[in-house]
């Protein structure tokens, strides 16, 4: 009965975002932009850290991996937004709902994962600068990003079956522009207390730990250099820490306004325009933060450069 249940809706109806018609081509061109500067940008800092020699470093292990899971991250929702604009029923397939659901929620996960990651690495440069390489050895690199992948692929196929368990048997219109969870569980004509439960308390240790920890890692180093207070060391901590910093406050601040601060009326546009800051401004800007602020990356893109330029001369 459950099975024939979810098969009567074979497809959700996306309503996208509160554009008015005549402004649709103009936000088109916006978001397609965005999309292929985020594309662009974060591509960029991934091939540079993989041809530059001197970004071998675990920093930029991290960060690669953060700009690989950006693109992805922004790819999940951009395309069928953009399709969506330019289409008269803008519908996905329950089973595609499903699947942009979980890699949502995965590339999600993994960015959170990444920042502690981060967190982690400058923690022990600015606090242990002098065991920092025995610290962060390739295999405890390797082991923390296998455990981010291994822990973000279960969490997202904990939510995914759960969702696929339910029932939907009414109304197939979700009030945004891409499978958000928590605006299918509203549409379930079945019982959705499992998914609200697993929701509370894996949130909390997917989401509010990692970020727990990042403020760990930050009292700490600022307690460190309190201990020796100089303007060279406020200064190391700035040009070290500044753009994740930067990037740690995009991601969780938006997030959190989000889910953490509903609004009272639980607005739905509210909704919609939160979600675009961290699904497609934040990793747009990553790219911005980490190569404007920072001299390792410009001097790398100098260099491929002036290789590819000496090599066709």
């Amino acid at each position: 009965m459950t099975i024939r249940n979810q098969t009567i809706i074979s497809e959700f109806l996306l309503l996208g975002l509160p554009i008015q018609p005549e402004h649709q081509h103009l936000f088109y061109a916006l978001f397609l932009t965005m999309y292929l500067t985020t594309i662009l940008g974060n591509l960029l800092i991934v091939v540079l850290i993989r041809l530059d020699p001197h970004l071998h470093t675990p920093m930029y292990l991290f960060l690669s991996n953060l700009s690989f899971s950006d693109l992805c991250f922004s790819s999940v929702t951009m395309p069928k937004l953009l399709q969506n604009m330019q289409s008269h029923v803008p519908a996905i397939p329950y089973a595609g709902c499903l699947t942009q659901m979980y890699f949502f929620l995965y590339f999600g996960d993994l960015e959170s994962f990444l920042l502690l990651a981060m967190a982690y690495d400058r923690y022990v440069a600015i606090c242990f600068p002098l065991h920092y390489t025995s610290i962060m050895n390739p295999k405890l690199c390797v082991g923390l990003m296998v455990l981010s992948w291994v822990l973000t692929t279960f969490h997202a196929m904990l939510h995914t079956l759960l969702a696929a368990r339910l029932s939907f048997c009414g109304n197939n219109v979700i009030p945004h522009f891409f499978c958000d969870l928590s605006a299918l569980l509203k549409l379930a004509c079945s019982d959705t207390h499992v998914n609200e439960l697993v929701i509370f308390i894996m949130g909390g240790l997917i989401f509010v730990t990692p970020f727990l920890l990042i403020l760990l890692s930050y009292a700490r180093i600022i307690s460190s250099i309190l201990r020796v207070p100089s303007m060279r060391n406020i200064h190391r901590v700035f040009s070290t820490c500044g753009s994740h910093l930067s990037v740690v406050s995009l991601f969780y601040g938006t997030c959190s306004a989000l889910y953490l601060c509903p609004s009272a009326d639980n607005s739905t546009v509210k909704e919609t325009v939160m979600a675009m800051m961290y699904t497609v401004v934040t990793p747009m800007l990553n790219p911005f933060i980490y190569s404007l602020r920072n001299r390792d990356m410009n001097g790398a893109l100098r260099r491929v450069f002036c290789k590819k330029f000496h090599f066709h001369l």
